[in-house]
């Protein structure tokens, strides 16, 4: 046991509604541009997933479809009902909410697969004028959409969804 966090619903209120509004040019704004012989384009995530599907690689495209579209909007959507859950004093599966929980503060780390790839990319394929690949303006967005929830999961106590409880 642990003492109890000091502010966790409003910190994690804070950090989730911070990650929203980064979630929005995360998906708008390009991730990437691969430039291939000088000619460059940029993805979006959605956009790189479909170019994915365009050249057969369906597994990979459901993998970053996962990664990167999913598992962030579930964890804000999760974290978000958390929350109602403890402002309305929801007083019903209490033991469910906690599951929830723990599957959101475990599948967090997994989102950061776009922004490995990326960094692995972006190191990797730097052959001058011939192939390179730069990160686009919503890869920072992204990484913080990523750390952001990671950390309003971290600050929500769980313990406050049993205070409610008859």
């Amino acid at each position: 046991m642990h003492p109890r966090l000091p502010n966790s619903f409003q910190r994690t209120a804070a950090l989730l509604l911070s990650s929203f509004c980064l979630y929005i040019p995360a998906n708008i704004f390009p991730i990437m541009t691969v430039t291939q012989l000088g000619v460059g384009e940029p993805h979006t995530i959605i956009g790189g997933i479909i170019a994915l599907i365009n050249g057969n690689m369906i597994p990979i495209a459901i993998l970053v479809l996962v990664a990167s579209i999913l598992v962030p909007l579930l964890k804000i959507l999760g974290i978000s009902l958390l929350l109602l859950n403890v402002h309305y004093r929801w007083q019903a599966h209490a033991r469910k909410w906690t599951v929830m929980y723990r599957i959101i503060a475990f599948v967090g780390r997994w989102s950061m697969l776009d922004i490995f790839m990326i960094s692995i990319l972006v190191s990797l394929v730097d052959m001058g004028g011939v192939a390179q690949v730069i990160a686009g303006p919503a890869a920072t967005a992204f990484a913080a959409v990523v750390v952001l929830t990671m950390f309003a999961a971290k600050n929500f106590d769980p313990r406050l969804i049993w205070d409610n409880q008859r």
